[in-house]
Order: structure tokens, then C-alpha cells, then sequence
């Protein structure tokens, strides 16, 4: 069957609005090869409007689709966190820089802590500039509980993410330091560029062995960055992104083993998000 293009004219916008409300790339392709397939059986000549069309019927499939994912985590073995649309060895800095302010991996976790409708609804009003009417319409909810529902959203972000902004060379310079130091096991120094409650979490999805918890302090994240350093895996690291944005990758041999990211609050790092379920990691090979 040949392309649609009206489909195809939309599809990218379709995929960022999927692979937000979900934070899960298989998750965002499976909604539009559904939403494809409501298009393609539909009465197209009585669709007055095929964008509008195409945005309802992907947040409706998307919504569904987050309520399935979100009973499942429930049995989720360990943290769940997103799963990165890209993993690269480096990219142009301003595209990565835009890249990241729009799909970081922080960000969609942060997401995670939204009702379905609240991700929805803000991610529409943010990230797509829809007004309160044309959401109430999508959702079928009033115009002012629309506007309830991005308020709380950005409340709850708000109180959630970093008080002070970083700059992307100052986020890349704290990034390597603390790659050299957890390489080397240096506890001090690693306690030195944390906050001292700072947080790590870590998916391995029970596939490989990673903490079932998240870690709460400097000094307990120090001190299993020095067990680790102890035990030797022989692990390579070296910088590069995540959804564009800077992470530390660490290659067994040849084959990408993990990502590392950390969140920035002014001068210490307040979390270190550490991606190992090799499901949600690219066939990357490290360059040679």
C-alpha cells in the first residue's frame, strides 16, 4: 500500500505527541501503526478536519495505551525509567542542546508523576500550543477543568525539577568530572560534585543486575561507585547523548552496557538516572 500524505505530513508530529504522553519509543511506533490504521478504515470525505482528526484519535490510542503501561510497571522490576529515542557517540551541540529541551530523558520521567489526563493536557497546552477549548474538546472534558489540569501539571513540575537552570557547557563539564571520578572510584571527589541528597536510579527491568531502589545520599552513591571501581568490570566510558542531551556511555567490549545522565540543580548534581535494561538500549557499538 503507498503512503498516505496526509499521514505522512503529520506522522513526526503524531510520534512527539506518542512518545511523550508514553516515554516509550516501541510504546509511541505501536499508537501510530494503530492511529494508521483508524485512518486508513475511516470515512475520510466526512473528516472536515484531518489534523485535528489525526491528534484526537493518537491521544485517545495514547491515553489507552498509558493506562496499560502504567498497571504493567506496577510489576516493573526496579525504577522504571523512559526509553531514549536516541543514543549517539556525539551530535551537533545546538542540535543536541534543542534536542534535549524537548525529549530529555529527566523530563519524561518527571511526566511519569502526572495523571493520564494531566500529561495530556499539559503536554497539548506546552508542547503543541493547543488553547484549553481545543484540548477540552480532545479529552471531553470542560474548557475550565482543562485548565485545572495544566495548572496542577505545572505544579507538580514545578516542585519536581531543578531550582536553578545550568548552563549546557557547565551540565557537560560537571557530567565529566563525574565520569572520571566514578572510573576511579574517587568517593570524595564524587561526594564533592553531589548534592548531599541526591538521588540515583537505576533500570536494568530484571534483565541485569542494578539496584531494586533508588539510593538516596552522597555518601551511599560514593560508596557503590567505589565497590563497582573495586570489582573491575573493565567497563570503557565516553561522553555522549541521550535524546541529545550529554550522558555518559560505558561499553562492555564493543557492546553498549548502560547510559548514565545526572540532573543539576546550580552547582551539584541532584540525581543520576542510569539506563542498563537492554531493551531500551541501541545495537551500538563503541568506535574504535
Amino acid at each position: 500500500m503507498r503512503p498516505d500524505p496526509t499521514f505522512e505530513t503529520q506522522r513526526p508530529r503524531l510520534f512527539g505527541l506518542a512518545y511523550r504522553l508514553l516515554g516509550s519509543r516501541h510504546d509511541a511506533e505501536d499508537v501510530l501503526q494503530d492511529a494508521w490504521l483508524r485512518w486508513q478504515s475511516s470515512d475520510r470525505a466526512a473528516i472536515r478536519d484531518p489534523e485535528a482528526w489525526l491528534v484526537t484519535t493518537t491521544t485517545r490510542l495514547g491515553l489507552d495505551r498509558l493506562r496499560a503501561a502504567r498497571s504493567a510497571r506496577v510489576h516493573y522490576t526496579g525504577p522504571w525509567l523512559p526509553e531514549p529515542l536516541e543514543i549517539a557517540e556525539d551530535t551537533d551541540p545546538a542540535e543536541r542542546h534543542d534536542r534535549a529541551e524537548q525529549v530529555s530523558v529527566a523530563f519524561l520521567a518527571l511526566l511519569e508523576q502526572l495523571s493520564p489526563h494531566e500529561r495530556a493536557a499539559f503536554l497539548l497546552k506546552e508542547a503543541f500550543d493547543y488553547d484549553y477549548a481545543q484540548i477540552g474538546q480532545l479529552l471531553g472534558h470542560a474548557e475550565a477543568n482543562c485548565r485545572q489540569l495544566v495548572h496542577r501539571a505545572r505544579e507538580r513540575l514545578k516542585a519536581a525539577r531543578p531550582r536553578f537552570a545550568v548552563a549546557p557547557q557547565r551540565h557537560r563539564q560537571l557530567l565529566e568530572r563525574f565520569m572520571h571520578a566514578s572510573q576511579q572510584g574517587d568517593r570524595d571527589a564524587i561526594v564533592a560534585l553531589l548534592d548531599a541528597n541526591a538521588r540515583m536510579r537505576s533500570d536494568g527491568g530484571g534483565k541485569v543486575t542494578a539496584t531494586l531502589r533508588p539510593l538516596l545520599g552522597a555518601e551511599r552513591i560514593a560508596r557503590l561507585y567505589w565497590a563497582v571501581a573495586r570489582r573491575g568490570l573493565g567497563l570503557r566510558t565516553r561522553l555522549g547523548t541521550v535524546n541529545g542531551e550529554p550522558a555518559i556511555l560505558r561499553f562492555a567490549g564493543a557492546r553498549l552496557h548502560s547510559a548514565v545522565l545526572v540532573v543539576i540543580d546550580g552547582e551539584r548534581i541532584v540525581e543520576v538516572l542510569t539506563l542498563m535494561n537492554p531493551d531500551k538500549l541501541p545495537p551500538l557499538t563503541a568506535r574504535t
